[in-house]
């Protein structure tokens, strides 16, 4: 009679050259490293935290055809991404400016600030996409006046150079309603 030899789960993943569990990351883990990477990490680590959540597996030959494959699909995309943001940083390069209609007192200073929400929610008005955490602000806006707000459209996306842009945004006293 035959026996079966019983696989425990752990011995699954192959060990590195330091003891730990060698895997495959499916996703970008912050300091760990990139989607593709082949990474050796510890097993409690691997088995509570990268394996529950889809962020990595186990380096068999077919999984490593697709994340090949993915990581084809995912590139496209990216590059795809690239070619919009730099679209739309010619648009806004070509845009005349936004105005804010602020409350303001009649030296000019503002009942509160401008910041990078409502910037976002002007550009957005124009129908440009451009989230709040897009805007980078020295400070918040705090009197009228004209000013050049800077876009930061996209950071290192596979070591391009950032894709930044430049918009004007006049900040204005609003109107009384009477």
């Amino acid at each position: 009679m035959a026996t079966k030899q019983r696989v425990r789960r752990r011995d699954l993943a192959p060990r590195g050259p330091h003891g730990g569990m060698q895997l495959v990351l499916t996703e970008d883990v912050t300091h760990l490293g990139k989607q593709g990477d082949v990474v050796e990490v510890k097993a409690g680590y691997a088995r509570n935290y990268l394996l529950p959540r889809g962020l990595a597996t186990v380096p068999t030959p077919h999984n490593l055809r697709l994340l090949e494959r993915f990581k084809i699909r995912v590139r496209q995309a990216r590059e795809a991404r690239v070619a919009d943001l730099k679209a739309l940083a010619e648009q806004l390069q070509k845009m005349a400016g936004i105005t804010i209609e602020a409350n303001a007192n009649e030296e000019g200073h503002l009942y509160g600030s401008v910041g990078a929400p409502e910037i976002s929610k002007g550009l957005k008005a124009k129908g440009l996409l451009i989230e709040p955490d897009m805007v980078h602000l020295e400070g918040a806006i705090k009197e009228t006046g004209l000013y050049a707000v800077k876009l930061q459209l996209a950071t290192d996306l596979d070591g391009e150079t950032k894709i930044e842009a430049e918009v004007k945004v006049a900040v204005i006293k609003a109107q009384e309603k009477k």
